[in-house]
C-alpha cells in the first residue's frame, strides 16, 4: 500500500474505504443498522487499513465493532470521522460530546483524521469550531485535523485564523467533475485532497474510453479512475458491498498509465 505524507508529518494510506453505508438495510443510507459488520469484516480481510467513517453516517458503531473484533492492532490502523456540522454550530459542549460519542461508538481513545464535514454560513463560528479541533490535536485525541468540503475561502478562513493547518480537504472528485482547480489549491497550500465518491459520475462513453485503456493492463474501468488519481496524489476511498469489487480496488499498484493514458481520462 502507497503511504501519503501528511504536512504534520503522519502517513496514510492512499486508498481508503468509505462506510456510510456499511452494516445498513438495504445498503441504504437511511437504512436502519442490520446490527452486523460484514462489509468492514470482508474490507479488514482484504488489506484494507484506512476507514472513513463520519457521525453523519449513523453507523461509526459498525466501523468500531468491525475493527475492535478484527484481530489487528488498533495502531495499524488509520480511521477517520467527521464532526456533522450539517446545520451549522451549536455550542461548545455539543462539540466535546459528539466527540465523545464518536470516540465511545469508534471503540478508540485517538481519532487519527478528524474533520470538519461541511462549511457553513458564519465564518466566526467555522473559526471556533476549528480551534476546538486544535485543542483535541494539541492533547493527542486527534493524530490529525481537517475539513471536507471547503472551498478555497473557507480554506482561507483557517489558513488565516488557525494555527493548525489542516492536513486534508475532503471533496467531491470524480470522473465528470474532477476539480482540478481545488486539488491544485489544496497542493499550492501543501493540504493533501481526499476524493469522496471517487467511482461517481461515469456516464457509458467514458466507462467505453475507461474500459478500452484498462484492457491494456488487465484491470477494470474502476481501477483506472481509481488509479489516474493516486497517481496526481489524490487519496481515494472507495466503497463497495460486494467483497471481490472491495479487493479489486486495492489492486492497483502493479502498474502505470501513461501520459498519454492521463491526457485521456482528465479530458473525460
Amino acid at each position: 500500500m502507497k503511504l501519503i505524507e501528511l504536512n504534520n508529518e503522519l502517513e496514510i494510506p492512499v486508498v481508503g474505504t468509505g462506510t456510510n453505508t456499511y452494516g445498513k438495510k438495504g445498503n441504504e443510507f437511511k437504512g436502519e443498522l442490520r446490527g452486523d459488520t460484514d462489509e468492514v469484516d470482508w474490507a479488514v480481510g482484504n488489506g484494507y487499513r484506512h476507514f472513513d467513517a463520519a457521525q453523519i453516517y449513523a453507523n461509526e458503531e459498525v466501523v468500531g465493532k468491525g475493527l475492535n473484533q478484527s484481530g489487528v492492532k488498533r495502531e495499524d490502523y488509520f480511521i477517520t470521522t467527521k464532526l456533522n456540522t450539517n446545520e451549522g454550530y451549536v455550542s461548545r459542549d455539543w462539540i466535546d460530546a459528539e466527540i465523545n460519542k464518536s470516540l465511545e461508538k469508534l471503540q478508540t481513545d485517538y481519532i487519527d483524521l478528524f474533520l470538519i464535514h461541511f462549511p457553513w454560513d458564519n465564518s466566526d463560528e467555522i473559526v471556533e469550531v476549528w480551534h476546538v479541533l486544535e485543542e483535541y490535536y494539541n492533547r493527542g485525541v486527534f493524530k490529525s485535523i481537517g475539513v471536507s468540503n471547503f472551498e478555497e475561502k473557507h480554506l482561507d478562513l483557517i489558513l488565516q485564523n488557525g494555527t493548525v493547518k489542516p492536513v486534508v480537504n475532503q471533496i467531491e472528485s470524480h470522473v465528470g467533475k474532477w476539480n482540478d482547480a481545488l486539488i491544485d489549491y489544496n497542493k499550492s497550500n501543501d493540504i493533501a485532497t481526499v476524493a469522496w465518491s471517487p467511482l461517481a459520475g461515469i456516464e457509458d462513453d467514458a466507462k467505453e474510453v475507461l474500459e478500452e485503456i484498462g484492457e491494456r493492463y488487465g484491470k477494470t474501468y474502476a481501477q483506472i479512475v481509481l488509479r489516474y488519481q493516486i497517481e496526481r496524489d489524490v487519496i481515494v476511498i472507495p466503497k463497495s458491498h460486494n467483497k471481490e469489487r472491495q479487493a479489486q480496488s486495492l489492486n492497483i499498484f502493479d502498474f502505470e498509465l501513461t501520459a498519454d493514458d492521463r491526457d485521456r481520462i482528465a479530458s473525460l
